[in-house]
């Protein structure tokens, strides 16, 4: 289917960095090397202030608990756990105006922008811990910030089983974990729309910067919506029938070296046979060897650059079985392979 402020330190109750910053020289590292030498900063977000099912707010603890920072680490990784930010308490209410929460929503995603854009400033790769997913409305409208300021490229991959391009007119549910990338395009209150603060006002994203993967749950005038946009989405039907690596190919397509890559992962993106731990399951998702190799070919392109966990339910798991699983394929995001084969030379000079 194609419907083809910044000085302000983080929010964070954080414990001591457990590593050492980057290295002052890193121009003539390869994209491996210079992912190992890149400290790596895991950000906290616990809460479910978007969601319509209450449980991702445990999500960050889950992901601490199935070892995500010494599974990187192994990988001979600098990272540094910022802790948890904090924020307003879910007051779970019915929608005001079209939209659930939107207040707090508004809070959360001013503290993960906050938090996202300080990482970034400081050379840092930020992995958001979440929480649900409209937290990416912060996460992604920081890197948007960074990348005008920066003069880099943005390429956004939302992993997903829903293409979250709902608006309060649209969904009766009021749920804003439903509307991020319609939010980051520009379509939503001003609060949200805004929050990169862009020059000249405009939205975070275009939708030609944005590629969707795994969609298979899409409501029937948010895709009317999402043709309109013109938002490319490689959904489980493309991937069925050109496979996993046709479909990263295309999604990859024009990266460079000046190209920030911003991954998206939410965990209802897989299989709920392999991931049953998250509010929205839908079935028919990818397997464990498409997810993997999704990942593998995502660090073969050496441009990942910061990382959205979101939307994992402990509430919904079995024995932490689906957050094993999602540190398991960060892993791969960070150079893990299953396959015995020399690194790619298919990756951007640096």
């Amino acid at each position: 289917m194609r419907a083809q402020s910044p000085e302000n330190p983080p929010r964070a109750s954080a414990p001591a960095p457990t590593s050492a910053a980057l290295p002052e020289s890193t121009s003539t590292m390869s994209p491996t090397a210079l992912r190992s030498a890149q400290s790596i900063s895991l950000i906290g977000a616990p809460t479910d202030i978007g969601a319509g099912a209450r449980g991702a707010s445990m999500g960050p603890e889950a992901l601490r608990v199935a070892g995500l920072q010494a599974a990187l680490q192994r990988h001979g990784l600098q990272v540094l756990d910022r802790g948890n930010l904090s924020g307003p308490s879910n007051p779970w209410q019915p929608p005001v105006d079209g939209y659930r929460h939107l207040p707090e929503v508004v809070d959360w995603n001013q503290r993960v922008f906050d938090a996202v854009y300080a990482e970034l400033q400081r050379g840092h790769l930020p992995i958001l811990l979440g929480g649900d997913h409209c937290l990416g409305l912060g996460s992604i409208s920081a890197v948007a910030r960074h990348c005008v300021e920066t003069g880099k490229q943005l390429r956004v991959l939302w992993l997903d089983a829903h293409a979250d391009f709902n608006t309060s007119q649209l969904t009766p549910s009021g749920n804003v974990h439903g509307m991020p990338v319609a939010c980051l395009c520009g379509f939503g209150p001003a609060a949200l729309t805004q929050l990169a603060g862009m020059p000249g006002g405009g939205p975070a994203l275009r939708p030609d910067q944005i590629r969707q993967i795994g969609i298979r749950s899409v409501d029937e005038g948010e895709k009317r919506f999402v043709h309109e946009q013109g938002l490319e989405v490689f959904d489980m039907r493309h991937i069925d029938e050109v496979g996993m690596r046709q479909t990263m190919q295309q999604a990859l397509a024009g990266l460079d070296a000046h190209t920030h890559l911003h991954v998206s992962f939410d965990v209802d993106f897989l299989d709920p046979d392999i991931a049953p731990g998250v509010g929205t399951t839908v079935p028919g998702g990818p397997t464990y060897r498409e997810a993997q190799l999704c990942m593998e070919m995502i660090a073969d392109s050496g441009c990942l650059a910061s990382l959205d966990i979101v939307e994992l339910n402990p509430a919904l798991d079995v024995r932490n079985r689906t957050a094993a699983l999602a540190v398991d394929l960060v892993e791969s995001l960070f150079g893990k392979s299953t396959l015995m084969r020399a690194p790619s030379a298919s990756a951007p000079a640096p």
